[in-house]
């Protein structure tokens, strides 16, 4: 793939009620949940590689780090930014950067692998499920 270090790209929505801490089980915390905090960086780092994968190819997240800075309520825009960092084969790793509309949200690493054949990939994982 002919992705370089330095490549970027930038995700943005609003948080809606259904992606709360709230929604998730933690019932009165009305804010933007970590765990979707989290699949908003790893959608960004996403972004950067879609454009350059092979047909049939797609990309796993296996490794997030990241740091939770500020909370976001329920209707506020939040926009999440992949740098890559370094590649060695069919890993990526990225920083990633979010924020909302008056605060950073959140910073960190996020490591995805290119996967040659997403449709072997899935049927392999379903097996799984017997």
């Amino acid at each position: 793939m002919d992705v370089k270090p330095g490549a970027t790209a930038e995700v943005t929505y609003t948080v809606g009620a259904d992606r709360t801490a709230h929604a998730m089980g933690n019932r009165g915390v009305h804010v933007f949940a970590t765990p979707f905090v989290i699949g908003l960086l790893e959608d960004a780092a996403g972004a950067v590689l879609k454009p350059h994968l092979p047909p049939g190819a797609g990309t796993v997240g296996t490794s997030v780090e990241m740091k939770h800075l500020a909370a976001t309520p329920v209707g506020m825009k939040v926009r999440a930014k992949a740098t890559l960092l370094e590649t060695d084969g069919r890993r990526y790793l990225f920083a990633v950067e979010a924020w909302d509309e008056k605060d950073k949200i959140a910073e960190g690493r996020h490591e995805r692998f290119v996967v040659p054949d997403i449709e072997k990939f899935l049927a392999r994982a379903m097996r799984k499920g017997g």
